[in-house]
């Protein structure tokens, strides 16, 4: 088997460049390891907590002990599935600040700046407003990607909002558009009552091409012949080769891991497990970045939660209304209301998100409140701590090691109890008052430093939103994997495209970016100039200086 191009990973970054790769006439193999997407439990947006924990759907990566959280691991769940993460994820559709992008271009990801990305933002989007205003000029149209709002018939979404406006902070009516700053409705990438995974928006209209198609498989590593990449070897001896180029698709932890079973990566770690190097990249693995959060949960006074649902024949009726008319409670991830705030004057845009839940539950869904509750998760947006991802040996079949080394730098329990602080505030506002009645995590008893440190050892869990670990920079730079454009320094015919690229976390869920990255690395392998720039100008709260509201 060949083709123009093999893509390794038919994730969210993946399922993008196929599209836009057989759009453009080229021949496409994409290479997925995990099975179908077909079934309610992946396609009820209601049913998320479901396939983040199956096997048959996930990866089942959990982080080696966590020696600042008392030695826990905790789960990094990856989507082994078409689709990817987009798949088993919350749905939740955020860009990201215009100063993130900036960001990356002034650290050596030059074409990468807002001006850069906006376009292709709006290119990948098919924005649907639902009558609630928002920012049209700043949104796509008629892109692959559906996005749309919930309909926040609960009014809990309301006064969540309502309690961050009384406590100072301004109401948006679009974070994705002019201004993330500030308190509003959460959008998510659901269309029809469905979820709205990149296979559902990229890779399904792809297969119908004659030029595109999907090869079920295990990556062994990429076949490299005289510094160049010419195919993909999976588990059983079969090779596909690549005419021209392999990209590799297949998330930021399984990415690492496939370039260093290629040879690619620390000379002295791939010596360790017998590879033979054909390029020393220390940075492959490394610069490991995800967002930390506490769901700060407090019971309800009034029986208006989603808690009511919390049984058999509840959860029954809501699928049996989603199987038959796609409507109803199913029809929602339920994180409606959102929140972007600074912590403190002197930070220049929002590094503290909320996600705003009618439910007291965790994300693996095991966990409810004994009764009603809501919660709030939130944790801060650029935490300083940097992990790895490293190999436990040279066998493919063997799970990578990954450390996060979460809460490793001391700015970062500042930040999360101050996260912790401001969360109280807001929940204590005159529009929560008819609501909450008691804080139950992390307990309004815990007011100290020592206190609160102890519940975040305790109790952070991460957001899912690995990234960063086959960080784009630069090609004189000895820590960079890959250049602006995708191709990894040292080997020819070779890219990476998704979110191991990114020089540093996004502000806020990372699968808008990611398929943000294969869309426009799909320029950048076509050989196109780049989308024109787009030079509107984000809103930056006027006295971002010397307030924090």
């Amino acid at each position: 088997m060949e083709a123009d191009y093999v893509i390794i990973g038919a994730g969210s970054a993946g399922c993008a460049m196929a599209y836009r790769l057989a759009e453009a006439g080229q021949s496409v193999l994409v290479i997925e390891h995990g099975g179908t997407d077909w079934g309610p439990l992946i396609q009820m947006p209601a049913a998320l907590s479901y396939p983040m924990n199956m096997a048959r759907y996930d990866w089942g990566y959990q982080s080696e002990p966590e020696p600042h959280l008392g030695g826990r691991r905790l789960a990094c769940p990856r989507g082994k599935v078409i689709g990817g993460s987009s798949s088993i994820n919350g749905m939740v559709y955020v860009r990201g600040h215009a100063h993130d992008y900036d960001h990356w271009a002034e650290t050596g990801a030059q074409g990468w700046s807002y001006a850069d990305v906006l376009p292709y933002f709006k290119r990948m989007e098919h924005w649907h407003d639902g009558g609630h205003g928002g920012d049209p000029d700043w949104r796509g149209k008629d892109g692959p990607l559906h996005v749309t709002r919930g309909p926040r018939k609960n009014p809990l979404y309301h006064a969540f909002v309502e309690a961050g406006r009384q406590a100072g902070y301004p109401v948006t009516d679009d974070y994705n558009g002019q201004q993330q700053e500030g308190f509003g409705a959460f959008e998510q990438t659901v269309w029809q009552g469905r979820r709205w995974s990149a296979a559902n928006a990229y890779l399904r209209p792809a297969l119908k091409r004659a030029n595109c198609d999907l090869v079920r498989g295990l990556v062994e590593r990429v076949v490299i012949e005289e510094g160049r990449a010419t195919g993909v070897a999976l588990a059983g001896g079969q090779v596909i080769r690549a005419r021209r180029e392999v990209i590799v698709a297949a998330s930021s932890i399984n990415s690492p891991k496939i370039l260093m079973l290629s040879g690619i990566g620390p000379a002295a770690h791939l010596a360790e497990h017998g590879i033979a190097v054909v390029a020393d990249r220390p940075g492959v693995g490394g610069n490991l970045q995800d967002h930390l959060e506490m769901y700060v949960q407090f019971s309800s006074r009034q029986p208006i939660t989603l808690y009511k649902h919390w049984n058999l024949v509840s959860k029954a009726l809501i699928g049996a209304q989603w199987l038959f008319t796609k409507t109803g409670l199913g029809a929602s991830n339920n994180f409606e209301s959102c929140g972007f705030i600074r912590s403190k004057p002197g930070v220049d845009y929002p590094d503290i998100q909320f996600h705003f839940l009618p439910l007291a539950v965790r994300y693996d869904g095991k966990v409810a409140a004994g009764g009603h509750g809501f919660q709030a998760h939130v944790g801060p947006m650029r935490s300083k701590s940097r992990g790895r991802v490293s190999l436990r040996s040279a066998d493919p079949a063997e799970v990578p090691a990954i450390r996060f080394n979460y809460m490793s730098h001391p700015d970062d329990w500042d930040e999360f109890r101050t996260c912790l602080r401001l969360t109280r505030e807001i929940f204590a506002q005159a529009a929560m008052a008819p609501y909450v009645k008691a804080e139950l995590q992390p307990g309004a008893h815990l007011q100290s430093d020592d206190d609160l440190d102890g519940a975040i050892r305790d109790h952070a869990e991460s957001a899912y939103h690995p990234c960063g670990t086959c960080r784009m920079g630069r090609a004189d730079d000895r820590h960079a994997v890959v250049d602006p454009e995708g191709r990894v320094i040292g080997v020819d015919g070779l890219r990476v495209a998704d979110s191991s690229i990114f020089p540093r976390i996004t502000n806020g869920n990372l699968n808008a970016p990611s398929i943000l990255v294969g869309e426009k690395m799909a320029d950048h392998i076509l050989g196109r100039d780049p989308l024109p720039r787009d030079n509107a100008a984000p809103w930056v709260h006027p006295d971002w200086a010397r307030a924090q509201r």
